[in-house]
């Protein structure tokens, strides 16, 4: 009897399949070090607990990615070990904060499939929820994964899940005392504040990186996230390792420093997609559109929705003539960040 496991494949899901997920992960500080050493993160928030103190929190809580790397990473060996693509994100929201010492568990529920044409793969919704050790929920999210079927039975009946367009403003959660009503923007970095941006208003965020391979795969080792196009060079036809979204996501959200120095902590997701494949050699670089402007019952904190787009090259149109993404875009995010009013 064979004792390793080859992971699930498209046949291997149900809607209604809950799945408990391997090896809880306890936060420490080192993962803040790490994650400040793999990308240029300047939150304030998120590198002086004298700073969070000052915003009412206990202490510096870890960067919301890392909260949501860490998630994620636990249910890839279950939801997308044989996945083709990780094609999209909904009805994302950080519930709790999560600082160092904090041990992270994640569960996912499969809520809708449906077998694509060639009858080679389909399409596998879930939403999967990160918990603490206290049995508190610190982060809920829909992604879309297409994995590969190998075999020829029959296709499982279609269940496409109905998702909202975006997360209303009213159901973002603060952190529990969460206060701007002494916010130092000096020490944050830049000035401007949530009055300071307009509906509509594009943010060139100027700076570039380019992604190294090396970097790559420890940020995908951190996360324990075991995806076979990360790490085996043979698992593609053009043999090279695909670069993992995430860190994508984190080098965008890093690069919008410049210019979003006060979007200080991520609260919502509400949709993402990674438009154009990653490689070692890109050079990823940024911008961003504000979509919304929002209040919170917190004193001193606004919501602000922005879109951030990541390039590779030079910043060029989000899409083609024919609506397609351009072939130079990378990453497609909207997200909610509180902000000093």
């Amino acid at each position: 009897m064979t004792k390793t496991n080859a992971g699930r494949f498209f046949e291997d899901y149900s809607v209604g399949d809950v799945i408990t997920h391997a090896v809880p992960r306890t936060i420490s500080g080192g993962e803040r070090a790490m994650y400040h050493a793999l990308y240029p993160a300047r939150g304030a928030l998120y590198s002086s607990d004298a700073f969070a103190q000052r915003c009412g929190l206990p202490a510096s809580p870890v960067d919301d990615l890392i909260t949501f790397h860490t998630v994620f990473g636990k249910t890839v060996p279950d939801v997308s070990l044989n996945a083709v693509a990780n094609l999209g994100y909904a009805e994302g929201r950080w519930l709790a904060a999560v600082y160092p010492g904090d041990t992270l568990t994640a569960r996912s529920e499969v809520i809708g499939v449906k077998q694509n044409s060639n009858g080679k793969s389909g399409v596998v919704w879930v939403r999967t929820t990160g918990r603490n050790q206290h049995g508190v929920d610190v982060l809920s999210y829909v992604r879309w994964v297409m994995v590969r079927k190998p075999g020829d039975g029959p296709a499982p009946e279609t269940v496409i899940p109905e998702l909202a367009r975006a997360v209303a403003a009213s159901d973002l959660i603060v952190p529990d005392g969460l206060s701007f009503a002494d916010y130092d923007a000096t020490l944050a970095g830049e000035p401007h504040r949530l009055g300071d941006y307009k509906l509509g208003e594009v943010i060139d965020h100027v700076d570039g990186v380019t992604i190294e391979e090396a970097e790559h795969m420890l940020a995908t080792r951190l996360w324990q996230n075991t995806a076979k196009v990360h790490f085996d060079a043979t698992h593609r036809p053009d043999g090279k390792r695909l670069i993992y979204g995430g860190h994508v996501i984190s080098m965008a959200r890093a690069l919008s420093f410049n210019g979003l120095a006060n979007a200080q902590m991520i609260v919502a997701l509400n949709g993402g997609a990674h438009a154009n494949p990653c490689f070692a050699g890109d050079t990823i670089r940024a911008w961003s559109e504000v979509l919304d402007i929002a209040e919170t019952p917190a004193p001193g904190v606004g919501a602000i929705r922005l879109r951030l787009v990541a390039t590779k090259g030079a910043l060029t149109a989000l899409r083609d003539d024919d609506g397609k993404y351009a072939p130079d875009v990378l990453l497609d995010l909207d997200y909610w960040a509180l902000m000093p009013v």
